[in-house]
């Protein structure tokens, strides 16, 4: 019913850019709080960053400063912005969102998470 489908990604070079797109879509009723994560190689998925509906965000350390989250609402849409990126942001990224399904005339499901195919990001030293 609902899907996350994400662009972007790809190798760059260190101190490159790069821009990380998601949207979703489906019988959506509320989008609340989106975000991206990432998996280092032999390492666990980690938040990167996290946007909340009304556009409070939050990040991991090593993403302050360097990387931008944002949301535009209407579009149920998540970017990552992510600038002077280095090899140790070499990772798998997913889009994420918790998302309200509408099942049927005022029939709203509780709150999933759903997750974006993922995307493989390449930084080259």
């Amino acid at each position: 019913q609902v899907q996350l489908v994400q662009s972007g990604g790809g190798l760059v070079q260190a101190g490159g850019s790069l821009r990380l797109s998601c949207a979703a879509s489906g019988n959506i009723f509320r989008v609340n709080d989106m975000g991206w994560y990432r998996q280092l190689p032999g390492r666990q998925r980690e938040l990167v960053a996290r946007i909340t509906s009304s556009g409070a965000t939050t990040y991991i350390g090593s993403a302050k400063g360097r990387f931008t989250i944002s949301r535009d609402n209407a579009k149920n849409s998540v970017y990552l912005q992510m600038n002077t990126l280095n090899p140790e942001d070499t990772a798998v990224y997913w889009c994420h969102a918790e998302i309200r399904v509408q099942n049927g005339p005022y029939r709203y499901d509780l709150p999933r998470d759903y997750w974006g195919q993922g995307a493989q990001v390449t930084v080259s030293s």
